[in-house]
């Protein structure tokens, strides 16, 4: 009897801890699900902040670093000189924004296949142009002469970085323009990567102009791009 009592007491045991495990599980499931679900707009919005970041901090820049003009310096020539790294900061930081926005685009599965991989591919490439920093020239920084910069390694490195953003963000604009096919924004889309691909052009001309045209392509793009994730994470809560 007291044998049996003891095969019925363990085999209750043992239920009761099945059913509280089974519990315990599900429970875990539903945190993680509610983890996911709150990270995703989390990172769509930590996106969202790496233009008007890198905008802001360019443009106070252009207008207060001596010697910069913004009509013959790129904005990548801010890296140089003792405030660097001020730039060099704001393209890491924009880089990461951007792998976040990425990743939140993922997760919320509004952005296609390729939107999550261009986003990526334009946050790699901030953070790369924020490590290799350009090469000095036509007097900037200050005291540097007014001649073309000679071509360095790392500013070779810089280049390349710059122009896989550039061209990720050109193709995105015209890929997730074709979400909103027929509509005002698509043409926005289409003019926003328009607008970088000729400022971008421009620039690597050595047009008089070019890096202006160039950032003004830039905000151009990136503007629809930020406002693009915005809706797409509107869509993604619906």
């Amino acid at each position: 009897m007291p044998v049996t009592l003891s095969l019925v007491t363990a085999c209750r045991e043992l239920s009761l801890l099945w059913c509280l495990g089974d519990a315990v599980l599900k429970i875990a499931d539903m945190t993680i699900i509610e983890a996911r679900t709150r990270s995703g707009p989390l990172l769509l919005t930590a996106g969202m902040l790496a233009a008007p970041l890198w905008i802001l901090l360019a443009v106070a820049q252009a207008a207060t670093r001596t010697g910069f003009d913004l009509t013959r310096h790129p904005v990548s020539m801010l890296s140089l000189g003792d405030l660097g790294w001020i730039q060099i900061s704001s393209f890491v930081v924009a880089g990461v924004l951007t792998l976040c926005g990425a990743a939140g685009l993922r997760h919320a599965g509004t952005g296609g296949a390729w939107g999550p991989r261009l986003l990526g591919l334009q946050g790699a490439g901030l953070i790369l142009a924020g490590v290799f920093p350009a090469d000095p020239g036509f007097a900037f920084p200050p005291g540097t002469p007014d001649v073309p910069g000679v071509m360095s390694s790392a500013g070779a490195a810089h280049m390349a970085a710059a122009s896989m953003s550039f061209i990720a963000m050109i193709a995105f604009c015209f890929v997730l323009g074709r979400r909103f096919s027929g509509t005002s924004w698509a043409v926005a889309g289409r003019t926003g990567g328009v607008m970088l691909a000729v400022g971008l052009s421009w620039a690597m001309s050595g047009a008089a102009g070019g890096p202006l045209a160039m950032f003004v392509g830039v905000i151009a793009a990136w503007t629809w791009i930020t406002v693009t994730m915005f809706r797409l994470k509107q869509a993604a809560q619906i």
